[in-house]
């Protein structure tokens, strides 16, 4: 069962008017061949916003199908990098020209309060506008060869893409894989996180409106268990792109390894938040607040590890905690909400399960640590800012990732041994330093184990900033010029032009 996606069709739909979103495979709004659908939520209320048809095997070939059938026979990796470009743009126009219907879905499908929202459907739109400028001037090199030989490098679109997208920044991950990979001229296949499918369909659908061809971007939410390794083992898939947990990226990484396919892999993290003596602790301390709690703590940059120096701790931890007790958790759309909902009872049962172990093991908590009924949205999903101290480094609350807002910290005396303790993490993603001191800011980033070093930011990322991780926080770089490589091959190209014929073998 399908319907054929029109620019009318789409202008139509209103944030509140559709209650069914369908897959888009070849252009097409698709429906399981059976009929199957799955409910997705508003996790501030726990409340069913919307059915979604449900991707199966049967689904995930058709997707791979249309896009394989695109890239060979198609014409969007033909055209002239400008023209992608002003797709690429178009897109983003037509984005913001939606920018509210946009943010209130992201709101009502991730519960994340509606300023996070509005920061991250800005930056997937400046994502297209980034990726539209950055094709234009990404090309091949010619290098130096002995006389009467002439080489050069052609870049080539990698081929078809799977794109698995996470449940904490639905749109903007999407953003950050789609636009790269179709302005190299790669067709992709988005697999949504089956908590947050909502804006990638919308994405796709704008794609569609702004002149992408049928069958380059595809869309097909599904279980990770079914679609996720489907398009993963998949022959004719050429390249994944997966942003998630390390124990799903160990899974995927050797699944693709029987087709050797490309691999992107943007994982956990455990990021330290080191507080130097000399911080500036006007800006360290809402800095720290913002690090950690941005999103409800669910990113996998959040700096949940925390090292203050001793000489400061007391003056720190006053501020930090007074901050982090005037943190308003409530409606999603209220304008002075700072902290959303917990994206599932699953989620807010597992956060709670790490703080209570902590506990267990002799630390204090010394602000939430509880889950919360929020009025008006009781049946939601929320959980208290908590910040825990009194731990050491073998506890499983300072080891693995939380994924939620809580934050552990300790003391620290010098820069040797805070380096060495940020360091003792299996993560490598994130890390912030507070320091005035311009000499050791350097020192110590250059010494962290971690992709992303912030220096006096809270802010982790931009469009043309190289975001990825060390480690088990995986490989490859999104978000920069960088990132177009990962979706191209460098074919080498070498000439003879000399005026007598080559005979190597002198017969």
């Amino acid at each position: 069962m399908s319907q054929t996606v029109t620019k009318e069709g789409i202008t139509e739909v209103g944030t509140m008017k559709r209650d069914h979103y369908s897959m888009i495979i070849n252009g097409e709004r698709v429906e399981n061949s059976n009929g199957e659908v799955f409910e997705t939520f508003n996790p501030a209320k726990g409340e069913a916003i919307a059915t979604v048809a449900r991707a199966n095997k049967e689904e995930a070939e058709k997707a791979v199908r249309a896009a394989r059938n695109a890239f060979d026979f198609g014409k969007w990796r033909k055209y002239p990098v400008g023209k992608r470009a002003r797709v690429l743009n178009k897109i983003a126009a037509i984005m913001r020209e939606r920018f509210k219907e946009l943010v209130e879905i992201e709101v009502l499908n991730s519960g994340k309060s509606v300023g996070a929202a509005q920061v991250q459907i800005n930056q997937s739109i400046e994502d297209f506008e980034f990726y539209a400028g950055a094709i234009v001037g990404h090309r091949g090199e010619v290098n130096n060869m002995p006389y009467g030989f002439f080489n050069y490098t052609h870049k080539e679109p990698v081929g078809v893409c799977a794109q698995i997208i996470p449940w904490n920044y639905p749109m903007m991950m999407a953003a950050w894989k789609i636009a790269p990979a179709i302005a190299a001229g790669c067709s992709v296949v988005v697999k949504p996180a089956s908590l947050t499918p909502i804006t990638a369909i919308i994405l796709n659908e704008i794609c569609h409106e702004a002149g992408v061809p049928e069958g380059v971007v595809n869309t097909i939410p599904g279980s990770g268990e079914v679609v996720g390794d489907y398009l993963v083992q998949h022959q004719d898939v050429n390249k994944v792109a997966f942003t998630g947990s390390t124990p799903t990226g160990r899974d995927i990484m050797e699944k693709a390894s029987s087709t050797l396919k490309r691999l992107t892999l943007e994982l956990g993290g455990k990021s330290p938040n080191i507080v130097f003596e000399d911080a500036d602790l006007e800006a360290a301390v809402p800095g720290s607040l913002f690090g950690i709690f941005f999103n409800t703590g669910q990113s996998c940059e959040a700096r949940s590890r925390m090292f203050v120096h001793e000489s400061i701790y007391d003056d720190f931890m006053e501020g930090f905690v007074e901050k982090t007790k005037k943190l308003q958790l409530g409606d999603p759309f209220d304008k002075g909400t700072h902290v959303g909902s917990i994206i599932s009872r699953a989620q807010l049962e597992k956060i709670d399960s790490y703080v209570q172990s902590a506990v267990e093991d002799g630390a204090t908590i010394l602000t939430g640590g509880k889950e919360m009924k929020i009025e008006g949205f009781e049946n939601g999903y929320w959980y208290e800012p908590t910040i825990i101290t009194d731990v050491s480094p073998e506890m499983k609350a300072v080891r693995e990732e939380i994924f939620g807002p809580v934050v552990v910290v300790e003391k620290f005396a010098d820069e040797k041994e805070v380096i060495k303790r940020a360091n003792d993490t299996e993560y490598g993603l994130g890390s912030a330093i507070w320091t005035t001191n311009q000499a050791r800011a350097t020192r110590v980033a250059h010494q962290i184990e971690a992709g992303i070093v912030m220096v006096n930011s809270p802010f982790s990322a931009f469009p043309g900033t190289p975001f990825g991780g060390y480690k088990q926080s995986g490989f490859g770089r999104e978000l920069s010029v960088e990132t177009l490589d990962l979706y191209m091959e460098d074919k080498s190209v070498l000439s003879y032009y000399g005026s007598k014929p080559l005979n190597p073998f002198g017969v």
